[in-house]
């Protein structure tokens, strides 16, 4: 599994296009939770289409300490997770502080031992995201919920009882911890408002396997209807859609041309939409996509939404495509404030950005001023990567090991592509 290096940093040359192939591996924001998700029933569960990337390897870590065992098939991008009859009910802050998804094994730890203690997640600096909604949930679903010295303390010890509970927003984390504590509760669960991303409705298949009764998954209103207990499953991720997101936007942007093979076009209609708005040609290929652009591409606006709107995740990359687009664009930010420390960034590399609450005025430019830049996450890094390939010289992106969470083998991908980028010491 690979190692985090917080030293390490990307060199980028910048000029070229990116041109080949690209597969595309599990979803990260799937396998974390559905890992979490073997924890609802003892026994050996098995997950395959695993990516190869850090955040996977402390999740796994992460159950090793609430005593279950971890069998990992990295030629065979599998991971077999051996849940005991009495895991573990505290998630320790050493851990959790490093990785947002760990707060998925809250519902989980609920529902079968009645009783749960998770430290407050850290995870990537994109803002404020706020654990009212998750123990709210709990709390209609009959547990106790508090905050104490750092951690979320919930107990259940007459087990929990469905309810109807409605989302003031369609948190996906909140959607997840709700769900996978409601399959175990007596009565039935009607989740409204609830997420709709193609993750939820992949644990959401996963959580059927096992035995529970759902319906509506990747609708606003999911019913559940709780079963005494579950058993253990082997599923199957699906494939990262934002990775996808990712190499199109690459491609749009180094006027380049790739094949991305393992990509489901359905899960990203409107990103997809921006791009040829912005003048690539879009075409499916048997297994996937191939995105191709020949010319400066134009400017779009776009506004982050939940699913199915453009993705807050893929915000980076709409920002650095239109830094160097024909014309001006409008991209307004409406899930997570702190995304717009990138353009911070940006403006370092030359980019005519102004931000204005949640929004940001972008002017395009032919091409970027190549400087020292620092990642703030997985997907600012990813950009700033990109960022460096359109521009005018060699940039040093700072914080490697934030890409390391979300992108197996960043650089050799780039590199294998035609992109002139290193890792560094």
């Amino acid at each position: 599994m690979p190692e985090l290096h917080p030293l390490d940093r990307f060199k980028v040359v910048g000029g070229g296009s990116l041109r080949g192939d690209v597969a595309i591996q599990g979803a990260k924001n799937s396998v974390l939770k559905l890992m979490a998700v073997t924890l609802l029933a003892p026994g050996t569960s098995t997950i395959r289409n695993v990516p190869d990337i850090a955040d996977v390897s402390m999740m796994a870590e992460l159950l090793e300490t609430l005593g279950c065992t971890i069998s990992r098939d990295k030629a065979q991008k599998s991971i077999a997770i051996h849940v005991p009859e009495i895991p573990g009910h505290r998630a320790e802050y050493q851990l959790v502080r490093k990785l947002r998804a760990s707060i998925n094994v809250l519902g989980p730890l609920v529902a079968r031992l009645k009783r749960a203690e998770v430290a407050l997640p850290g995870g990537d600096a994109i803002g404020s995201r706020g654990l009212d909604f998750h123990t709210k949930g709990l709390v209609a679903l009959g547990a106790e919920a508090h905050s104490e010295h750092g951690y979320i303390i919930a107990s259940a010890p007459h087990g929990l009882k469905g309810a109807t509970i409605e989302l003031e927003f369609p948190s996906v984390g909140a959607t997840e911890n709700i769900m996978t504590a409601a399959v175990l509760a007596s009565g039935t669960t009607i989740l409204d408002n609830a997420a709709r991303e193609p993750d939820i409705v992949d644990i959401g298949n996963f959580l059927i396997a096992m035995g529970a009764d759902i319906e509506g998954l990747g609708s606003p209103t999911i019913t559940i209807r709780g079963v005494s207990e579950l058993t253990p499953a082997e599923h199957t991720a699906i494939p990262d859609r934002i990775v996808t997101g990712t190499w199109a936007f690459a491609a749009a942007m180094t006027r380049g041309d790739i094949s991305i093979h393992g990509a489901r076009a359905e899960h990203l209609e409107l990103p997809l939409e921006k791009l040829v708005s912005a003048g690539a040609v879009i075409t499916a290929i048997p297994d996937g996509i191939r995105v191709k652009m020949d010319k400066r591409p134009h400017a779009v606006d776009v506004a982050t939404l939940p699913y199915p709107g453009f993705p807050t995740d893929l915000q980076p990359f709409v920002i650095t495509l239109n830094a160097i687009a024909d014309g001006d664009a409008l991209v307004t930010e409406n899930v997570f404030e702190g995304r717009f420390m990138f353009v911070n960034e940006l403006l370092r590399l030359g980019a005519k950005i102004r931000v204005d609450g949640h929004h940001a005025s972008i002017s395009g430019i032919p091409q970027l001023s190549s400087a020292p830049v620092m990642a703030s996450d997985i997907r600012a890094g990813a950009g700033l990567v990109l960022a460096g390939l359109v521009s005018d010289g060699i940039t040093y992106v700072e914080g490697a090991f934030h890409v390391d969470r979300g992108y197996p083998n960043f650089a050799e991908q780039l590199q294998a592509l035609g992109g002139d980028v290193v890792r560094v010491d």
